[in-house]
């Protein structure tokens, strides 16, 4: 076995979370995946995993030696694509983290125009509001809503992310419409389920943050969504997860010259490597031509927004 293949099973073990998972995706048995990652660690003289019958961890010479194999495969795939001329065609597995809400509404329900697009690559979703270690979890991308702060990773912009205070029209046939933010304080709000302020921009470039207090605390930005649609209060959401619901009238936007902070931006990010897997690049120019530059639910009216999502 060659020193490359060697590097993969170990970038598979840890992409997988186990050996015997990384042995059925490589079509080898445990024992066999198991003698291969000794082999390299007694060539390196170190240890790169810490093993147990539940579950592995990278060590600390693992984590760095890891970051580097994952760019050396990432190399030797763009070198075998270019050499066999398989620069349009994904192969392989593309592992994708996306936040919950926005992966299930947005990201699902385009993956099989894509895989059908590309026969030869399977996909692997996880769904998590966390922002996962990309590296150490072995994912080729996440798609992160935030304003991102310098780092590692590299990130492309797919969209523009816009936040709009919201309500029911029941829940403002009972408790009246804010007609300043100060007004607020007087409403029932509903707290982001990350416990975020809310930063709110107005008129002329004004700037407010504040924290909402309402009855309802959760750690679900779904439940947050129910919530504010069955009439519990005022919520600060995004339009690509109410925009139905305003086109229909079951939301109504409320404090109409306030925004939350336009800096949030709807990213693809992926290792920081000289050489972009074709796949990922793949995905994100396919992602980037469905969302920008006018995401498809900022305007349900005109496309199959509504239905899709539901």
């Amino acid at each position: 076995m060659t020193p490359t293949a060697e590097l993969e099973i170990f970038a598979r073990v840890v992409s997988a979370g186990s050996l015997s998972a990384a042995g059925r995706e490589m079509g080898l048995s445990p024992a066999v995946v198991s003698k291969r990652l000794r082999k390299l660690e007694d060539r390196l003289g170190t240890r790169l995993l810490q093993r147990t019958t539940r579950q592995i961890a990278l060590t600390e010479a693992g984590q760095g030696f890891h970051e580097r194999v994952v760019a050396i495969l990432a190399a030797v795939e763009e070198a075998e694509s270019f050499v066999s001329r398989r620069s349009a065609q994904a192969r392989g597995t593309l592992k994708i983290s996306a936040p919950t809400s926005f992966g299930r509404m947005h990201v699902a329900p385009h993956l099989t125009a894509f895989m059908e697009a590309h026969p030869d690559l399977s996909i692997n979703l996880a769904l998590s509001d966390e922002f996962v270690d990309i590296v150490a979890d072995g994912f080729d991308l996440a798609i992160r809503i935030a304003e991102l702060p310098d780092s590692s990773l590299v990130a492309r912009r797919l969209a523009d992310v816009e936040r709009l205070l919201v309500a029911a029209p029941d829940y403002l046939a009972k408790h009246g419409e804010p007609k300043s933010v100060d007004d607020l304080a007087q409403h029932l709000c509903l707290p982001p389920h990350n416990g975020e302020l809310w930063r709110l921009e107005g008129p002329d470039g004004a700037a407010v943050s504040l924290r909402p207090d309402g009855p309802l605390s959760t750690n679900s930005s779904e439940v947050l969504r129910e919530a504010v649609i069955a009439g519990t209060g005022i919520a600060l959401r995004s339009t690509w997860d109410i925009g139905s619901e305003l086109a229909r009238g079951e939301l109504v936007h409320v404090l109409p010259d306030w925004r939350a902070s336009r800096h949030i931006g709807l990213h693809a990010v992926y290792p920081s490597r000289r050489f972009l897997p074709v796949k990922v690049r793949l995905f994100i120019d396919y992602l980037a031509d469905l969302y920008g530059p006018e995401p498809y639910w900022d305007h349900p009216r005109n496309s199959e927004y509504s239905t899709a999502a539901e």
